[in-house]
């Protein structure tokens, strides 16, 4: 049987349990090191660069960056129908979902006398959402990103990608592209990619915002272009949690425990259960399961599962369980039991949490609604799933009548004064009263 990883919180020393929150992603200096040629390449090189780096990294030669109209146009008829269904689908899931997730444009409340303050949320200019391949394709990528693009508003929305072996887009993707309405897709990806949409090039433009998942190299890109454009919502390499009880069938964890740990070796995944014979049932029904998925992804669960960022970690009680589950903050959490709603209390980390036996990882992957989009590395502990309010901006608006003024100014005044500011002081003092009286006497 192959070994899987076994962790007993109860006998674990603080450095131990310690290692277990730890990501395969945790340095990134490695791969700064390596992309630093690369942005510096396409920042004085452009178009060319890109090529040279399609050549390279991607096997491909390149006439052009840009996908043309007609392959995105034509794009579904490359499709098997019921993958064309399924991504509409999708789109329309999503769709809905992000809709109804809109804020209120303004709004402003009187919640001072003679002030009206509020908000003001405005899309963004321009965003590129970039959509991975590696080990696999991953056109639902561009629904998740783009689709809250579109209904944000956001003022141009662009896909970059990397080139297939045929030198362009996967179907799927340039398919999404033509249903939502995006004309522009742009070959190109990892760390490149970043830095074309980060300078600009001769073809591909410059965007004020990135979103999407990808590998280190696109991570550490990221960070290091963080002042030339916004990096967007953390999504590294895949990980998830499963809580389970033994009120579903073990078997059940086991299924669920794959599904992120076959994306590839530097995935994250961990059953957590306060129930040994459950932690036994999981190990003992794993194994069987990879024999189902072929070779290629269960050589990347049997890697993960077996190694040091997953496998099982048995808990002494329920409450512990979660205090690991919180502690970890995982992009994906899934709650299997039958009293998942009766546990929610007990959860504040996670990037997505999936509640009872029938939601599947997948379907919230694929079709639910909501953006697979998710805060990586422990950072649900902070951030946020992407969302339509990754491509909006909020201002704060506010107006002060006269009343409200003479209300306020005297405590504004104050705290310019303790603060060594005489602009500010005198902003809100005589000279202020003296110009508008000056300027009422003129308008008589």
């Amino acid at each position: 049987m192959d070994a899987i990883a076994f962790h007993d919180l109860s006998k674990l020393t603080p450095t131990q349990r310690a290692a277990l929150l730890e990501r395969t992603e945790a340095d990134l200096a490695p791969y700064l090191r390596d992309v630093e040629p690369i942005i510096a390449a396409v920042r004085e090189q452009g178009d060319a660069a890109l090529i040279d780096c399609a050549r390279r990294f991607d096997g491909v030669a390149l006439d052009t960056l840009k996908v043309s109209a007609q392959a995105i146009s034509e794009a579904e008829k490359e499709l098997d129908g019921r993958l064309v269904e399924a991504i509409k689908l999708s789109v329309r899931q999503v769709r809905r979902f992000h809709e109804a997730q809109m804020p209120e444009e303004l709004w402003l409340s009187e919640r001072t006398p003679g002030a009206m303050i509020g908000d003001r949320w405005t899309p963004i200019d321009s965003v590129a959402c970039y959509v991975p391949r590696g080990k696999g394709f991953f056109p639902s990528s561009a629904i998740m990103t783009a689709v809250p693009a579109r209904v944000a508003g956001a003022g141009r929305v662009v896909i970059v990608t990397p080139p297939g072996p045929d030198g362009t887009a996967d179907a799927a993707t340039r398919f999404i592209a033509s249903l939502i309405g995006i004309d522009d897709i742009y070959l190109c990806g990892g760390a490149q990619a970043v830095a074309a949409v980060a300078f600009g090039t001769q073809t591909v433009p410059r965007c004020a915002k990135i979103v999407g998942p990808g590998s280190p190299w696109l991570s550490a890109a990221r960070q290091l272009l963080s002042n030339r454009i916004d990096p967007g919502s953390p999504a590294g390499p895949s990980e998830l949690v499963v809580y389970a009880d033994d009120t579903v069938p073990a078997e059940l964890a086991a299924l669920d425990l794959l599904v992120e740990s076959e994306h590839g070796p530097d995935s994250s995944a961990f059953l957590v259960t306060a129930v040994p014979d459950v932690a036994r049932a999981v190990a003992v029904a794993i194994p069987g399961l990879w024999e189902k998925i072929g070779e290629y992804r269960a050589g990347f669960s049997r890697t993960v599962l077996g190694g040091d960022k997953g496998g099982i970690v048995l808990a002494p009680s329920v409450e512990a369980a979660f205090d690991f589950v919180n502690d970890y903050a995982a992009e994906h959490l899934a709650v299997l039991s039958t009293s998942a709603f009766d546990l929610l209390p007990l959860i504040r980390n996670a990037g997505e949490i999936l509640l009872g036996p029938h939601s599947a990882i997948p379907i919230a992957n694929f079709v639910l609604g909501p953006s697979h989009v998710l805060p990586t590395g422990g950072r649900a502990a902070t951030a946020s799933p992407l969302s339509v309010f990754d491509f909006l901006k909020r201002s704060s608006i506010a107006y002060v009548s006269r009343a409200g003024y003479e209300r306020l100014a005297p405590a504004a005044r104050a705290f310019a004064r303790y603060e060594g500011f005489r602009a500010h002081e005198n902003a809100v003092s005589d000279i202020r009263e003296d110009i508008l009286l000056r300027a009422s006497a003129v308008d008589r």
